[in-house]
């Protein structure tokens, strides 16, 4: 595995004389088209506001590649390498005991945020990151298609199921032979373990582990929901769902060959590019309910963390104020298109014009569930591929709903054994 050194990272320094600031600190510049801006604006902001120096580290853009890097660089206890960088939604109790703790300097902050990313990011009452931007699942529809059939949005599975099949048939029967009702994220990977929590929890099967660490996923309700999915398959989803991820989805839906998708926001900005066979034809909702009117949307998004080694703790507050302050986050939309935490930010003026789709997605942001991710802490990679894997055995026709949640629960309780650590 590679060494993690300050050369095996990118530096980015711009000309400066250091003989005029206090410290200089190290954060992560986002890579995705934007970054490079955004990080201009907040060097600007944090130099001006602190008398600190800010330079800029670039981690590789592969999550798992990025885990690794940090991980190595906090068992080399480098304070050095980077201050401040971002945390995915799933790191959060993995790297608690990595990371400062947020409580005392931003603890007063929580009614500003989405109530979802603000429970993910505490661990025992300790806030050890402040959401810097927001992404969850949801429910693409073709509005040109429901409205030829005189139908609304779906609200709950059983509408959407219905729904499908009515207008697959329909469309079938005028010669689109490969349109489908429903495309999401069947691949044995995290996306499906997003999707499945979503089916669950909005059954009131619940979130496999509740927020005290107890295992609740065999129950009834868990297992109709899986099932419920399982009968789409060769349905109204097609069998290579079972390969799908984001943008196998999102690919399928865009060429005009599905009426529903289950995906993340991004999706829509793209759907209404100029070369986009459904511009202007395609609608957002929230995620359909289970029978007892419960919904359920999967919390994703990233998230502004503290090296627990810095040299410059009170520096780097300083600067995760500023990253998730009202000004960066207009300004974070405005340069990379990501979604703001912050509530009332929905309701700025600025922020409606710039991106009016945002208004679709508040009440879906605020029902954000988080995966069972924090409470298991360091093995929630061994928990999340155990869900992901019986998911799929369920989906693959291997096994029912009822045999597939008392299976999870045999190894979910291996993975805890005593604890989660």
């Amino acid at each position: 595995m590679k060494t993690l050194t300050l050369s095996a990272l990118t530096v980015a320094l711009a000309g400066f004389c250091q003989a005029s600031f206090a410290d200089t600190l190290r954060m992560e510049c986002p890579v995705s088209p934007g970054g490079k801006e955004y990080c201009k604006y907040i060097k600007d902001r944090f130099e001006k506001q602190t008398q600190h120096q800010l330079e800029f580290v670039e981690f590789p853009s592969g999550s798992d590649e990025k885990l690794a890097l940090l991980q190595q660089l906090f068992a080399a206890k480098d304070g050095k390498a980077v201050d401040v960088f971002e945390t995915d939604t799933i790191w959060i109790g993995l790297l608690d005991k990595q990371t400062l703790d947020l409580t005392e300097a931003m603890g007063s902050e929580k009614d500003k945020f989405f109530p979802g990313p603000w429970q993910n990011n505490s661990v025992n009452g300790h806030l050890k990151a402040v959401p810097g931007y927001i992404d969850t699942g949801v429910l693409f529809y073709r509005k040109d298609l429901l409205d030829k059939y005189q139908e609304q949005p779906p609200k709950t599975w059983q509408d959407l199921t219905r729904i499908a099949t009515k207008i697959q048939a329909a469309e079938r029967k005028e010669g689109k032979k490969n349109f489908w009702g429903l495309v999401f994220q069947g691949k044995s990977y995290e996306g499906l373990t997003c999707n499945a929590l979503e089916w669950v929890d909005s059954y009131g099967g619940g979130t496999f582990i509740d927020e005290k660490g107890n295992i609740t996923i065999n129950n009834p309700k868990a297992a109709q929901a899986l099932d419920m999915a399982q009968g789409w398959i060769g349905t109204i989803a097609p069998k290579g769902v079972l390969g799908y991820k984001e943008e196998e989805s999102r690919s399928v839906f865009q060429n005009g060959d599905a009426l529903f998708m289950r995906n993340w926001p991004y999706a829509y900005q793209l759907s209404q590019a100029d070369d986009s066979p459904l511009k202007g034809k395609v609608g957002v909702t929230a995620l359909p309910s289970g029978p007892e009117g419960n919904g359920a949307t999967a919390l994703g998004g990233w998230h502004w963390s503290v090296n627990g080694n810095t040299k410059n703790p009170d520096a780097a507050i300083a600067l995760v104020k500023i990253l998730t302050d009202d000004d960066s986050q207009k300004t974070r939309l405005k340069m990379l298109g990501h979604a703001p935490t912050r509530v009332a930010l929905y309701d700025d003026k600025e922020v409606q014009a710039l991106a009016p789709h945002l208004t679709m997605f508040r009440d879906i942001f605020a029902k954000a569930v988080p995966r069972p991710a924090t409470v298991t802490k360091a093995q929630y990679p061994r928990v999340s591929n155990a869900i992901f894997n019986v998911t799929f055995s369920v989906l693959n026709g291997k096994e029912d709903g009822k045999k597939a949640v008392a299976d999870l629960e045999k190894r979910l309780k291996r993975t805890k054994a005593s604890d989660w650590r």
